[in-house]
């Protein structure tokens, strides 16, 4: 099992919701190394926590998790503000020794450029009727109480974990042709700032596909899917899900590489190579608004 990427990108882990998956993040980031880490927005979740959110212990130990990535193993971590997490407006850009955090940015690596944003600046509801869009956050927030009932008795029964919230939107016409031209919007963005491909995050559902030459990849969420981006050191990319890990397999690997000589112990490591990044000049964009 690879335990090492080049970068790591998640998004939409909604930390201080009861749908949060924060242990199952926390421990996701446990088995991987990597050079650069990205937090693609509504990481921490603003609206839910001026309602009914809680700040718990485990939403805590996340970013535990990420100061000790930093500590650990010099990993770079960039924070890009989501909608949810718009209180950091206040902030941005900011950059503390490892941690930056600021609005978007553009990476670049083999070659390849990526313009990288949570992806709210094209939804028009969060952008211009704010007010709809909190109506649409609590049918939302009652969706995935839902989800999260139907997979309680799920689990007693031995049976895997299934996203109700993500069957539901499937099966929904208007929200499938949303997400289609959702897609083909940022692809578009993605071409007129002479990139390569787009990473985005916002509409929770993960993918890795090209529209139009564009290489377009979206993290998931860490609420339904459970899914990250990962880059290796050949620039490849792909979906990793946290129910298709083999913990104990990954837990074993950890074990007999700590047994074994020193060069063999970092054997599973790839070399770190450069990656850069900058800053997007672009001011004609105005920065992600708010979603629901």
């Amino acid at each position: 099992m690879k335990t090492h990427f080049k970068t790591i990108i998640i998004s939409d882990v909604h930390l201080g919701t009861k749908g949060s998956k924060a242990k199952e993040i926390a421990r996701f980031l446990k088995q991987y190394r990597c050079e650069n880490l990205i937090l693609n927005g509504d990481i921490i979740d603003g609206w839910q926590l001026k309602k009914s959110g809680s700040w718990k212990r485990k939403h805590t130990r996340f970013f535990n998790r990420i100061i000790k990535m930093i500590e650990n193993h010099k990993t770079n971590v960039v924070y890009l503000r989501g909608n949810h997490d718009d209180f950091l407006d206040q902030i941005l850009p900011l950059q503390i020794g490892n941690l930056s955090i600021q609005t978007d940015m553009i990476y670049e690596s083999h070659g390849k450029k990526y313009f990288i944003t949570h992806g709210d600046v094209f939804d028009s509801i969060t952008t211009n009727l704010r007010w709809i869009a909190y109506i649409g956050d609590v049918g939302y927030t009652f969706l995935l109480w839902l989800n999260r009932v139907v997979n309680h008795y799920r689990i007693k029964r031995g049976l895997p974990y299934f996203s109700l919230s993500q069957y539901i939107k499937g099966k929904v016409k208007s929200a499938v042709s949303y997400i289609d031209q959702y897609e083909e919007e940022l692809a578009k963005m993605a071409k007129a700032k002479g990139c390569d491909g787009i990473i985005c995050g916002h509409i929770h559902k993960a993918e890795n596909r090209y529209i139009d030459g564009i290489h377009y990849l979206n993290s998931g969420d860490w609420v339904e899917t459970m899914s990250a981006l990962a880059e290796d050191e050949d620039s490849n990319w792909q979906l990793i899900y946290y129910n298709e890990i083999d913990f104990k397999s990954s837990a074993n690997l950890h074990i007999s590489s700590f047994f074994e000589g020193e060069n063999e112990k970092n054997s599973d490591i790839i070399p770190l190579k450069q990656v850069s990044f900058d800053r997007n000049n672009d001011d004609q964009i105005e920065p992600p608004a708010f979603r629901s």
